[in-house]
């Protein structure tokens, strides 16, 4: 689940539900609006408080005497080193992460990747195979065959790893199509509305189901647990649910309606087994 970490990507997920009912957001707009969801005055409050986190995390790597490697100093001062042209064409290509895809390009003299439904990070190589943005705590590392050629990207956020296969273009192209269709069609995946408020219900128990999670999204979750317990709960139970349309990743949108008239907003996706593999609550509309 996302924290304030993850505002910027929040306020998309804002722009992206809002644009399904016809509401059209700029980007400063929309950060603003995350900023006061999360009580803090502006965006550059939000971002100040950013910083401060990411900071306090790099100062209490140094008070324990660790030396992250490349991967846990995302968006840090890691020292960047040149890479041949050549290798960075040869990294580039897609990669499969559940439903979307993780699309890596040359630009230049580094690497850009971005996943499906997001914006383009510059990354900037720290070794032959690990690559780290500048401004933000994010970084991957690459697993090579013999010849050189990557087989899967393992990308580092908030200390979870993620490994993500690499496909061929048409295979990145079908599951593409797959989110348009869902899209345009606003099919909710059968299942997830239940399995949304079982989660949503677990949690303000405070007894969440970890074995219906993925493991990225069952640690978040322990990690969060207090916080997302205590908000919930203050809802009271759940009289409604209500589907609003599929996210640019593929998510179902949902509005869970609580008792008293609040609601809090919702992004899930399960898996082809029914797993959740990721879930993310801001204040409803």
């Amino acid at each position: 689940m996302r924290d304030f970490r993850d505002a910027k990507a929040m306020a998309q997920t804002l722009r992206e539900a809002l644009s399904t009912r016809s509401i059209s957001l700029t980007v400063s707009e929309s950060l603003e609006l995350v900023a006061k969801m999360l009580g803090l005055a502006d965006w550059n409050v939000l971002a100040a408080r950013i910083r401060s986190a990411e900071q306090v995390g790099t100062d209490r790597n140094n008070e324990a005497g660790r030396t992250a490697d490349a991967s846990d100093q995302s968006g840090s001062k890691a020292k960047e080193i040149q890479l041949p042209q050549a290798t960075l064409d040869r990294y580039a290509g897609t990669y499969q992460f559940h439903d979307v895809v993780f699309t890596v390009t040359r630009d230049n003299d580094h690497l850009s990747a971005r996943l499906t439904g997001q914006g383009s990070v510059a990354y900037y190589a720290a070794s032959e195979t690990e690559f780290v943005a500048r401004d933000i705590e994010v970084a991957f590392r690459l697993t090579l065959r013999p010849d050189g050629i990557p087989t899967a990207v393992i990308l580092r956020q908030h200390g979870n790893d993620h490994t993500m296969q690499r496909i061929d273009a048409a295979a990145a192209q079908e599951l593409q199509r797959a989110i348009e269709t869902r899209m345009s069609s606003r099919s909710a995946n059968p299942g997830s509305a239940a399995a949304l408020r079982r989660l949503v219900e677990s949690i303000a128990a405070g007894q969440p189901n970890y074995g219906e999670m993925s493991a990225g999204l069952a640690e978040a979750t322990r990690k969060q647990l207090p916080r997302l317990q205590g908000g919930l709960a203050d809802m009271g139970p759940i009289t409604s649910i209500e589907f609003l349309g599929v996210g640019a990743q593929g998510q179902d949108v949902y509005s869970v309606w609580h008792q008293g008239g609040a609601a809090s907003h919702w992004h899930i996706s399960l898996g082809s087994d029914g797993t959740i593999i990721s879930a993310f609550v801001t204040p409803g509309p």
